[in-house]
């Protein structure tokens, strides 16, 4: 993983692209957000609701808003009250409390709160990429009180998919050196230098970085949760999740590609759940499973919420 990790870096300090081409607006809301009187306040989270009948809770990845999940939830909201959340900072919404200290730990703290007040009754947890992770935090927290969980392209720690030998200890210089990048060049200006290493990150980098620029956000936040990703293992948390687990991931018959082996890798990283997590490989789609192949995906929430 190191040796992985260490071109991408090297790459990173010799080019400086433009710090004013990298910048996000933070001023206005996206169109998701407009319209809906949220019901649940909070300076982490902004959660808005549609709908009625059994709960879902939709999570986010990295640089995405709840936006990310509208066309999801636009089919099940006739059935189901959905509720689409947004991290502050993503997108173009305003950073409140996350301009500092963690984001997926105290973003799973608020979720869990507004499933508390709000009263959801064994909500179903859908979350893609980092926002699976927060979905595994918020089961492993309220145990029985969370009915099932979906994880979108998303691992308890993303390094693993790389070498599964790998410590968040060893991991945590290069991702301290990302949050640095990220931070003096912003998430398009990151890509741009990803790109140039094609696959040579592996499953992880293909996770993390695919990510960033999907709406963008704050490079406040988008550091932090790429220095999250990078050094979080919640593979010890994952025994005390009651919920059953289903696992979605992007596939490609190619033997060549990294994700035809996803599975045998998804299977050793969620091992340690007390019941063994169903896995649901979607053909054609890459990190963004439920953009790449909406019917395919559909097809799985649906078998998933029963």
């Amino acid at each position: 993983m190191i040796r992985l990790l260490l071109p991408l870096f090297a790459t990173l300090m010799v080019a400086l692209p433009s710090l004013a081409a990298a910048q996000t607006s933070a001023q206005a809301q996206p169109p998701l957000l407009q319209g809906f009187a949220p019901a649940f306040r909070s300076d982490r989270i902004i959660v808005e609701t549609r709908g009625s009948g059994p709960d879902i809770v939709f999570i986010p990845g990295l640089g995405s808003t709840g936006a990310a999940w509208r066309s999801t939830a636009d089919r099940l909201d006739d059935r189901y009250r959905v509720h689409l959340v947004t991290l502050r900072g993503f997108g173009s919404t305003d950073i409140g409390a996350n301009a500092s200290g963690g984001l997926a730990g105290p973003a799973a703290a608020e979720i869990e709160r507004f499933i508390r007040e709000q009263r959801l009754q064994k909500p179903a947890l859908i979350g893609h990429s980092l926002g699976g992770q927060i979905a595994l935090r918020v089961a492993a927290d309220l145990g029985d009180r969370v009915g099932r969980v979906m994880v979108v392209d998303s691992a308890p720690f993303f390094p693993a998919l790389v070498d599964s030998r790998v410590t968040a200890r060893e991991v945590e210089p290069l991702a301290r050196l990302g949050y640095q990048a990220l931070m003096l060049f912003g998430d398009q200006a990151l890509k741009s230098q990803v790109s140039a290493l094609g696959g040579d990150l592996g499953l992880a980098g293909d996770m993390v970085f695919d990510g960033l620029g999907l709406q963008g956000g704050d490079r406040r936040v988008l550091a932090q949760g790429l220095y999250e990703a990078l050094t979080v293992d919640l593979r010890r948390r994952l025994r005390e999740i009651t919920a059953p687990v289903t696992v979605v991931y992007g596939w490609t018959p190619d033997a060549n590609s990294p994700r035809n082996r996803l599975e045998g890798l998804y299977r050793y990283g969620f091992s340690d759940l007390r019941r063994p997590a169903r896995f649901v490989r979607i053909e054609g789609a890459d990190h963004q499973v439920m953009i790449d192949q909406p019917d395919r995906f559909q097809a799985a929430v649906r078998t998933f919420l029963g």
